[in-house]
């Protein structure tokens, strides 16, 4: 057996929130005075959904629809009803009946959220393209295209559509986090935080923003800014297991293994199944020589991610020291079937 350890804090994994939550769907505006008994009853729909009575305004959309049946604003207020109801294969249909009458780029973007809702996201780009194709300003189609460019890892593209996001709603405080993010994923972290802070200024109650900017600034180097900015992420939501547990990180940088001891404890508090939180655990008690632990947090995290490759190998590692070689040796041979290379470096002696 190699008789050197390598540091545990390789394994410590960073989680941020990095996708900011959707904008209310668009709504149509009352129409004026109708004297027709299909606007009377759409006027009517649209006051129930203004009261939030889905239900309600469901139904007189439908009797106007029945008694104009190209009504077009009638299908997309009630695609937007059903939205709200969470039916979204009945809303979708509904703005696809309302692009066949009247293609508009509102109809597109909502088609596409519908499609995003139901797993769809080539479908949704599809739709929020369109819907800038009719209308080149339109930032929210090129926010929730980034978005799902984000997802699928093409940062440099995602970072362009918040950008044209941004350019057409410079108070777009959501924009300025997600290109910060997209940014940070390109090892930009100058130009993550300058959106970060941005984000910020439009709108400072934002912790997962606070979050991301200390994920960048750890990044760079910068840990007691870190530190700085998850305390103030956790003082605006106090039950955000993934702030304690990238304070509890930062901490761990520092050298100040109690206290990230004490942070990763308050997120598998705040989370009982939080993998990442007790293998970092076990990383700082490892560095206190609690080797028994450190070896019981990593059994937790595997517990609950049988498929954490660096659980695995920091458990291997923890045993080692317990003199417990034969248990080491399962440990990395399987983080290394894991895809963990690092476990190469303990395994040469292992039979």
């Amino acid at each position: 057996m190699k008789k050197y350890i390598f540091s545990l804090a390789v394994a410590l994994l960073t989680l941020v929130s990095v996708f900011a939550q959707n904008d209310s769907i668009v709504k149509a505006k009352i129409l004026d005075d109708g004297s027709q008994d299909a606007e009377k009853l759409y006027n009517s729909g649209i006051a129930d959904f203004s009261a939030k009575n889905y239900q309600s305004a469901l139904n007189y959309f439908n009797q106007a629809i029945e008694k104009k049946a190209n009504f077009e604003r009638a299908y997309f207020n009630r695609g937007t009803t059903k939205f709200e109801l969470k039916d979204y294969a009945g809303a979708r249909a509904d703005f696809e009946r309302a692009i066949e009458i009247s293609p508009s780029a509102e109809s597109f973007f909502e088609k596409g959220q519908c499609n995003a809702a139901l797993a769809n996201k080539t479908a949704a780009s599809d739709d929020y393209s369109k819907a800038v194709e009719l209308k080149s300003d339109y930032a929210q189609s090129y926010y929730y295209r980034g978005g799902i460019k984000f997802e699928n890892e093409d940062y440099k593209g995602a970072e362009e559509d918040f950008s044209q996001a941004i350019k057409f709603k410079s108070d777009y405080a959501y924009a300025y986090n997600d290109r910060g993010s997209a940014r940070r994923l390109q090892n930009n972290f100058e130009g993550a935080i300058s959106d970060y802070s941005q984000a910020l200024s439009l709108q400072a109650n934002l912790p997962f923003t606070l979050n991301n900017r200390a994920s960048a600034k750890r990044k760079k180097g910068d840990v007691s800014g870190a530190i700085e900015d998850y305390t103030a992420a956790i003082k605006l939501k106090s039950d955000y297991p993934e702030a304690y547990n990238n304070r509890g990180s930062a901490k761990f940088d520092s050298g100040d293994y109690e206290g990230a001891i004490a942070d990763f404890s308050k997120a598998i508090d705040l989370k009982s199944d939080y993998s990442f939180a007790f293998n970092n655990r076990a990383a700082a008690k490892y560095k206190q020589k609690d080797y028994k632990g450190s070896a019981a947090d990593c059994s937790k995290a595997i517990q609950y991610n049988p498929s954490y490759g660096y659980a695995y190998l920091n458990r291997g590692i923890a045993r080692e020291m317990l003199r417990e070689d034969e248990g080491a040796c399962a440990d990395w041979k399987k983080a290394i079937e894991l895809g963990v290379d690092a476990a190469k470096n303990y395994s040469g002696d292992c039979q």
